[in-house]
C-alpha cells in the first residue's frame, strides 16, 4: 500500500448543492497514489452524508455528530488522519487540472513552509480574482484583512499580475495545504473562532513559530463563496468583528498592544454608528454583540496570548501593513494591491 502523504480534507455541513456539483471533479483531478480525498461531514441533516457514501466509495467519510464550525469541524477531523499534509478544501471549490502537484512540489522544495495557496479565481467570473483569499493575504496594522488581487470590497481582474511565488502574512481556509507537523505545533485553529478569520490567526502563529506562508499561482480553482454563511449576513459580521478582536489580543506583540487594540474599538464604533444610520440594525446588533463577546472572553484570551507570545520572534510584523487600509482605500481611493505596495514603498 502506498504511504498517504497527502490528504484532501473537505468539511461539509448540508453541502449537498456543492458537493454534486464539485466533488466528482475533486476525484477525477486529484489523482495521485500518494493522496486520499476525505469528507469530514460537521453534523449535517440535508443527508449530503448518506449521499458521499453512496456515490463515492473510494472518498474516507467522517462524520461528527454536530457542526462544530470551521474551525472545530477541521481539528476534530484532522486529529483522525496521519499523513505529510493536510489540503483544506472547501465543498464550493473547482478545481482544475494539475491543480494538487505545485502546492505538494513546493510543500517539499520548502521545508520551513507551514502553509500555501493557489490563486483563487471566482467561480462566477472566473477571469476576476475571489474574496476570500485571491493571490494571498495580508493584514493591516488594525487586523483588517485584504489580499493580492482584493482590497476591501473591490476584486481585481486577473491579468497575470500576481503570477509568482511569494510570501504572505496568510493563506486562505477555502483551499490551503498545511505541513501537518506545524499545525500540530501550532495548535491547529483556534475553535473558540467557530467561522471566519481562524485561519489568519494560525497563519500569523505558524510565523511566530518561525515558518513561512505562501502564495503558489502555478495552481489555480475557482471559489463560489459564500457557501455557509452569504457575505451580508449578520452572523458573520457578527463573527468577523469578534474574531479579528480575539486574533488581535491573542497576537499583537507587547509595544502595541493597548494602542492598536484602543483604535480599532474606535473604528469599529464607527462602524456601528454608520450602520446606525443607514438603518441596518442588524449589523448595528452584530457589532455590539462582538465587542460583548470579546469583553466575556477576555479572560481565556489573556491565557492564550501568554502561550503565543513566548515563541514571538517578531517575523510577522514585517507582513502587516503599517496603516489602515480602510483610509487607503476610502479616503486615498487605493483600490489595488500593486498601487497600495507602490504607495508603500514612495515613502
Amino acid at each position: 500500500m502506498n504511504m498517504i502523504r497527502t490528504s484532501i480534507v473537505i468539511l461539509n455541513w448540508n453541502g449537498m448543492k456543492h458537493l454534486r456539483m464539485f466533488l466528482d471533479i475533486v476525484v477525477r483531478l486529484s489523482r495521485d497514489p500518494e493522496a486520499i480525498i476525505c469528507v469530514a461531514d460537521n453534523g449535517s441533516t440535508d443527508g449530503s452524508d448518506k449521499w458521499v457514501e453512496e456515490n463515492f466509495p473510494t472518498v474516507r467519510l467522517f462524520r461528527m455528530e454536530k457542526n462544530y464550525g470551521f474551525a472545530g469541524g477541521y481539528n476534530k477531523a484532522l486529529e483522525q488522519i496521519d499523513s505529510e499534509y493536510y489540503v483544506l478544501l472547501n465543498s464550493d471549490i473547482e478545481v482544475t487540472e494539475n491543480w494538487l502537484k505545485p502546492l505538494v512540489r513546493f510543500m517539499d522544495d520548502n521545508p520551513d513552509a507551514a502553509a500555501c495557496q493557489p490563486k483563487i479565481l471566482s467561480y462566477n467570473d472566473k477571469q476576476y480574482f475571489e474574496h476570500a483569499g485571491a493571490a494571498g493575504g495580508f493584514i493591516d496594522k488594525f487586523g483588517f484583512p485584504f489580499c493580492r488581487g482584493r482590497i476591501l470590497n473591490r476584486v481585481e481582474k486577473d491579468e497575470g499580475q500576481y503570477n509568482d511565488e511569494t510570501d504572505v502574512f496568510w493563506s486562505s481556509g477555502a483551499c490551503m495545504i498545511v505541513r501537518a507537523d506545524a499545525w500540530k505545533k501550532c495548535g491547529g485553529f483556534d475553535a473558540d473562532f467557530f467561522a471566519h478569520m481562524e485561519e489568519i490567526d494560525l497563519c500569523w502563529r505558524f510565523s511566530k513559530y518561525g515558518y513561512r506562508t505562501c502564495f503558489i499561482s502555478s495552481s489555480r480553482v475557482f471559489h463560489v463563496g459564500g457557501g455557509s454563511l452569504a457575505y451580508d449576513s449578520p452572523f458573520k459580521i457578527y463573527l468577523n468583528f469578534r474574531n479579528s478582536l480575539f486574533m488581535l489580543y491573542k497576537n499583537l506583540p507587547d509595544k502595541n498592544f493597548s494602542g492598536v487594540l484602543f483604535r480599532r474599538r474606535l473604528i469599529d464604533g464607527l462602524a456601528g454608528i454608520n450602520f446606525l444610520f443607514r438603518g441596518k440594525f442588524k449589523y448595528l446588533s452584530a457589532v455590539l454583540k462582538a465587542h460583548m463577546a470579546y469583553y466575556s472572553n477576555i479572560k481565556s484570551l489573556k491565557k492564550k496570548r501568554k502561550a503565543i507570545n513566548v515563541h514571538d520572534n517578531g517575523r510577522a510584523a514585517g507582513l502587516i501593513l503599517n496603516k489602515s487600509i480602510i483610509f487607503e482605500f476610502y479616503v486615498r481611493g487605493i483600490t489595488s494591491f500593486n498601487t497600495l505596495m507602490l504607495k508603500q514603498k514612495s515613502k
